[in-house]
C-alpha cells in the first residue's frame, strides 16, 4: 500500500486560502452570529414554556456558529502550518478571531439570560427530549454565567482582549522569531541557529559535548532580550489577573480548573503522587548520566538520545509506520484500528519532511464533516511513529463522538489527552517489543521515559514556576532576575537538586507561559498521561475494554471529571490508588532499563 504524505484540504474548502467556499463561510458565520443576537434579545423563557421550541432552535443555532468557526478555524491553521511564510493566512486568522470573539460575546449573553431563567424552568427546559442530552453543558454555561459582568462590559473586555493577552501573545511568537543563537557545527565552524534549531539540537543532538556547548549559548539568546520577554510575559499575566479580579477573583487557579472541570482535590492527589514517586525517575537520569560518562544529567541530557554501539534503530518508511499503527492499535481496540486505516485511505494527515512547514504536530477536528486532520513531519524515527499514533489517537477520540450535539464534544484539555497518550503507549510499548538486540531495546526505552521525565520532572518544574509567578505578579511586576531565580529554584525542587545544570532562562524559551487563552498550561498534560496509563493499566487487567473504553470518551465533555472517572472506572481521583497504577507501569520500564544498563556501568 502506498499512502499520500500529503493531507486533502479540499473536502474541507476548495481552493486554498483563497477559497470562495471559505469567504462564504466567514460570510454567513457573521450574519448567521446578528440572527442569533436578535433571536436571544427576543427570547423569553416563560412565553417559550413548555415545549421550549424556541430556545431549542436558539442552542442549535449556537452549535452551528462554532461548529462552523472549527471547520474554519482548522483549514486556516492547516493552510498556515503546510505553508508557513504564506502571507495571507496572518489576514484570514484575524478575520476568524474576530468572528469567534463577537459568537463568544453572544454565548456570554446566553449564559447570563439563562442565569435569569426559573430555577422551576430550568429544570423543564432540561428535560425536553431535544435538551437533554446537553443538560451538563446548560447547567454549566449558566454557572458561568453568575460570574459575568453586563452585557456591554463583557463585550469590551473581549474587545480589548484582542489588544491584551492575544496581542501579547502574538507579541511573543513575533520575538522569538528575532532569537537566533551564535554557535558553530560540529566540524567547528560558525553557524547561526534559529531558537527552533537550537532547541532540537540542545534536546536531540546524541553528542553529548555539544550539548554541553550549546547551553550556555542557548541561554545567553534568551538573556540577551529577557526585558522583552519579560514584559510580555508580565502584561500578559497583568491583563489575565485584572480580568480575574473584575469577574470577583483572585484565584489564579480558579479558572484553570474550572477549564478542565477537575477539582483542586484531584490535583492536590496528583501532584502529591508525582512528588512521592520522583526518585526512582532521579535514579534513571543517574544512570543516564552514567552510560554518557557523567556522574549527574545536565539539562540539556534530561530528553537526549542514547547512542549505544549496535543500536543502529529501524528506520520506517511512511506505509511502514501506518501498517504498524494499524497493526497494535488492533490489538488494543479494532475501532481504533479502523479509524487510522480510514485516516491514511483518506488524506487525513501532512506528513512529508520539506522546508516551509511549520515545527511541531497536531490535530484538529472538523466538525461539519465528521473529518480530522494531523499535522507532522515524519523522518522515519520511532519518535515521529509515536507521535503519529499519538495525533491519530486525538481522531480517535473526536470520531466516538461525531454524532453528539456539538457542545458535547468540547472536551477539556486534560481528558484530550486520554486517546492521544494511550495510542502512543500502545505503539511505544509495540516498539520496544520489537526491539532486535539489548542496545536497541535500551535506546528505545530511553525515548520511551521522555514522557515521565517531561511529566514528573519538567512539567512539575512549569506549574511551581508558574504557580509562584503569578502570586508575585498579583503584588508587583517581576523582574528578568527574579523569573530566573523562580524558574531555577523550580527546577531544582522538581529534579531534585540532581541536575548538574538548569535551565533559568527556560520562562522566556517555554512557549506554553505565553498562550493567550489557557494558563497553567502544564498539569493538563500530566493529568492526561496519568489517567492514560491508569486506563492502560486497567484495560490489560480487564482484557475486551474496547466498548467501555469509548463509552469513557463520548462522556468526557458530559461530567465533571472526577465523575467520569467514578461513573466509568469504578474510582476515586482524589485518592492515590489510581494513579499509582500507572505509576507501576512506569517502574517496569525503568527497572527493565536499570537491568539492561547495569552491566554497562561496571
Amino acid at each position: 500500500m502506498k499512502y499520500s504524505l500529503n493531507w486533502d484540504l479540499d473536502s474541507l474548502f476548495s481552493g486554498g486560502i483563497h477559497s470562495e467556499q471559505l469567504k462564504t463561510k466567514l460570510a454567513t458565520t457573521k450574519t448567521a452570529i446578528a440572527a442569533l443576537d436578535d433571536l436571544l434579545d427576543r427570547w423569553d423563557a416563560a412565553s417559550d414554556a413548555p415545549h421550549y421550541q424556541q430556545f431549542i432552535k436558539l442552542i442549535n443555532q449556537l452549535q452551528a456558529i462554532e461548529a462552523g468557526i472549527g471547520q474554519a478555524g482548522l483549514f486556516i491553521s492547516a493552510v498556515g502550518s503546510a505553508d508557513f511564510n504564506n502571507p495571507d493566512v496572518a489576514p484570514m486568522e484575524a478575520q476568524l478571531r474576530d468572528l469567534a470573539t463577537q459568537s463568544d460575546n453572544v454565548s456570554g449573553k446566553l449564559k447570563k439570560v439563562l442565569v435569569q431563567v426559573p430555577d422551576a424552568n430550568f429544570t423543564a427546559m432540561l428535560e425536553q427530549p431535544a435538551l437533554k442530552p446537553l443538560a451538563f453543558n446548560l447547567q454549566e454555561m449558566r454557572d458561568e454565567g453568575k460570574s459575568l459582568l453586563d452585557d456591554k462590559t463583557e463585550a469590551l473586555i473581549s474587545r480589548l482582549n484582542l489588544d491584551g493577552k492575544a496581542a501579547w501573545s502574538s507579541h511573543y511568537d513575533s520575538l522569538v522569531a528575532t532569537v537566533t543563537v551564535p554557535f558553530h557545527d560540529a566540524d567547528g565552524n560558525p553557524i547561526t541557529l534559529s531558537a527552533g534549531q537550537a532547541d532540537n539540537n540542545l534536546l536531540g543532538n546524541a553528542d553529548p559535548q555539544y550539548r554541553a556547548e550549546l547551553l550556555p549559548a542557548w541561554e545567553q539568546a534568551w538573556a540577551d532580550k529577557e526585558q522583552l520577554f519579560a514584559d510580555t510575559l508580565n502584561h500578559l499575566a497583568g491583563f489575565r489577573l485584572t480580568e480575574y479580579a473584575a469577574h470577583g477573583t483572585t484565584d489564579f487557579l480558579r479558572q484553570p480548573l474550572k477549564d478542565n472541570r477537575l477539582s483542586a482535590a484531584t490535583l492536590a492527589t496528583i501532584w502529591q503522587v508525582v512528588d512521592d514517586n520522583k526518585q526512582f525517575l532521579l535514579d534513571y537520569l543517574d544512570r543516564k548520566a552514567a552510560l554518557l560518562g557523567k556522574k549527574h544529567a545536565g539539562w540539556q541530557d534530561v530528553e537526549a538520545p542514547l547512542n549505544l554501539p549496535g543500536s543502529q534503530l529501524h528506520h520506517f518508511t511512511y506505509d511502514e509506520a501506518a501498517a504498524f499503527i494499524i497493526k497494535h492499535y488492533g490489538e488494543f481496540s479494532p475501532k481504533m484500528a479502523a479509524l487510522a486505516q480510514h485516516a491514511f485511505d483518506h488524506h487525513w494527515i501532512e506528513a512529508e519532511d520539506r522546508a516551509g512547514k511549520a515545527p511541531g504536530g497536531w490535530m484538529e477536528n472538523a466538525p461539519e464533516t465528521h473529518e480530522s486532520r494531523i499535522f507532522m513531519t515524519f523522518t522515519g524515527s520511532p519518535n515521529d511513529v509515536s507521535t503519529l499514533a499519538h495525533e491519530l489517537g486525538h481522531a480517535f477520540h473526536s470520531s466516538v463522538m461525531a454524532d453528539l450535539p456539538y457542545l458535547r464534544q468540547d472536551y477539556a484539555m486534560n481528558v484530550a489527552e486520554t486517546a492521544s497518550t494511550l495510542g502512543e503507549l500502545i505503539v511505544a510499548d509495540a516498539n520496544v517489543r520489537a526491539a532486535k538486540t539489548d542496545a536497541e531495546k535500551i535506546t528505545l526505552l530511553n525515548a520511551k521515559m521522555d514522557n515521565p521525565l517531561a511529566m514528573f520532572l519538567n512539567i512539575r518544574a512549569r506549574y511551581l514556576f508558574e504557580s509562584r509567578f503569578y502570586q508575585l505578579r498579583q503584588k508587583k511586576l517581576v523582574t528578568p532576575a527574579e523569573l530566573n531565580e523562580l524558574m531555577l529554584n523550580a527546577q531544582k525542587e522538581a529534579f531534585g537538586h540532581d541536575l548538574s545544570t538548569y535551565s533559568p532562562h527556560f520562562w522566556a524559551s517555554k512557549l506554553h507561559f505565553y498562550i493567550d487563552d489557557l494558563s497553567f498550561y502544564n498539569f493538563p498534560y500530566v493529568f492526561g498521561y496519568l489517567f492514560s496509563l491508569g486506563i492502560y493499566a486497567k484495560a490489560q487487567q480487564t482484557g475486551n475494554f474496547e466498548d467501555q473504553y469509548i463509552a469513557l470518551l463520548r462522556d468526557t465533555a458530559n461530567m465533571s471529571t472526577e465523575d467520569l472517572a467514578r461513573k466509568h472506572l469504578g474510582v476515586d481521583l482524589t485518592k492515590p490508588d489510581f494513579w499509582l497504577a500507572g505509576v507501576k507501569l512506569i517502574k517496569r520500564d525503568v527497572a527493565e532499563f536499570m537491568r539492561l544498563t547495569d552491566s554497562l556501568v561496571k
